[in-house]
């Protein structure tokens, strides 16, 4: 008679410059100096290792987000920042954001598969379509792609990703000095591919990495989000504001798996969390309390413009939001305008308040207490069928992401729900996932 290993919680730590609070900066406990120092990033991952957990993880658009007047805004290009933290740290994972509408199939799969190497099997690629037309007109175009466009690109993308990651068999490298063999060339494949919005040849200059692919990951909940999660990824970073739309959430988007031949257990589902962490639950609100004092509201009506697509500027703050557009029409993120949209009449929140709410975790949850009560918060989710794991954003760094690590993170363990130490040597195996078996070989090569 066996027993199942039991199921325990996954959890990344999104790092975000100085703290995801848009005043994270203005805290004495933050480092805004410090966000092109490459060793205040090498130092977070470092803490988030030392905690056991599966993954650090770093978004990333293609224009300067926000307003730089009133933000720590701007700082490294993620790919090239986490091969310098691999150097550093031997187990947590390294994820990337990067976009399918800017950039070609063939340099970023040589991008993942160098990441994958460098680090022994650490890489994961968060895909973005981008959202934003500042992103669009920095790539010789005045209005950004449809939506449904972007996402039907991002399908081919990835499909000719596939292609370039398995065109080298695993055991293509033979390495005969005698014979004067490198590689059988018999194991190497074209990529062959021509499609609607790419023709690649390939194969691909970097042989077969530890993982075969990187993890991939997601962050979409549109319809279309959620079809191409479903379809693709591996992981979803998702932002839910209550039990019961994460439970919506989770549900909905592990029903969609079985059409496209996959199982429940084969994409995990990571809502973010940004935790105010105290030692009494007085001192945990104390710190929201100084957070909401520090914010510039003119940044945080830009902010929340950007998530509506509605220009706010000038609009009372004490005021309600003014008549919003319908979803339909939204060619932006349309899962973030709906969530904030939704916050804001369900709760009947100011201008104000909304800013207040969103500044923390831009629609992600935001939780304030003691270790032992954001332990509880995250338990009851896992265990109520909203959540395989956590996307953990602290909103002041480094001092919220240590506090979570040094006083969270041991209740969990206490409780059987998180590891005390890391089983396996690549992200996949630490996410419990296998490694894709190579195209060529099922088909029998």
């Amino acid at each position: 008679m066996t027993t199942e290993t039991p199921r325990t919680l996954h959890l990344n730590a999104f790092l975000m410059n100085a703290g995801h609070h848009d005043a994270a900066w203005r805290h004495p406990d933050s480092s805004p100096e410090r966000i092109t120092d490459l060793s205040y990033f090498q130092e977070l991952a470092r803490i988030a290792e030392r905690g056991k957990l599966d993954s650090i993880f770093f978004a990333d658009g293609v224009a300067l987000w926000g307003k730089a007047r009133h933000n720590a805004l701007g700082g490294f290009e993620p790919l090239t920042l986490l091969s310098a933290i691999a150097a550093v740290t031997e187990h947590i994972g390294l994820i990337a954001t990067v976009s399918t509408t800017f950039n070609e199939p063939y340099n970023l799969a040589r991008k993942f598969a160098s990441l994958d190497h460098i680090s022994g099997g650490r890489a994961g690629w968060n895909i973005v379509t981008s959202g934003t037309v500042d992103e669009a007109r920095n790539f010789s175009r005045e209005e950004h792609l449809e939506h449904a466009v972007r996402y039907e690109r991002a399908r081919e993308f990835l499909e000719v990703a596939g292609k370039l990651w398995d065109s080298w068999e695993d055991d293509a490298i033979v390495l005969d000095r005698e014979a004067g063999v490198y590689a059988d060339t018999d194991r190497l494949h074209p990529a062959a591919h021509r499609g609607k919005h790419f023709q690649v040849a390939g194969p691909l200059n970097v042989p077969r990495s530890p993982q075969g692919y990187p993890l991939l990951v997601q962050a979409g909940s549109s319809e279309d989000g959620k079809e191409f999660a479903a379809q693709y990824a591996e992981a979803v970073f998702t932002a839910q504001q209550t039990l019961a739309d994460g439970q919506t959430f989770y549900k909905d988007l592990k029903s969609r798996l079985a059409r496209h031949g996959r199982a429940e257990d084969d994409l995990l589902v990571l809502p973010g969390i940004a935790p105010l962490i105290g030692s009494t639950e007085a001192e945990a609100r104390r710190l929201e309390q100084e957070l909401t004092e520090l914010q510039v509201p003119e940044y945080g009506l830009a902010q929340l413009s950007g998530m509506l697509g509605v220009d706010l500027t000038g609009l009372p703050l004490d005021g309600r939001l003014p008549d919003l557009p319908e979803e339909r029409d939204i060619n932006g993120n349309k899962s973030r305008f709906t969530l904030v949209a939704e916050l804001a009449r369900r709760e009947d929140l100011t201008l104000r308040e909304l800013i207040a709410r969103l500044g923390a975790g831009r629609g992600h949850r935001v939780f304030a207490g003691t270790p032992e009560q954001i332990a509880d918060q995250l338990q009851e989710w896992f265990v109520s069928g909203a959540a395989d794991g956590f996307n953990i954003m602290a909103p002041v760094l480094p001092t919220g992401l240590a506090d979570f690590v040094d006083h969270v993170v041991p209740v969990l363990q206490r409780r059987g729900l998180f590891r005390t130490e890391y089983t396996g040597r690549t992200l996949r195996e630490n996410y419990g996932l296998p490694r894709p078996a190579n195209r060529h070989v099922r088909a029998g090569r």
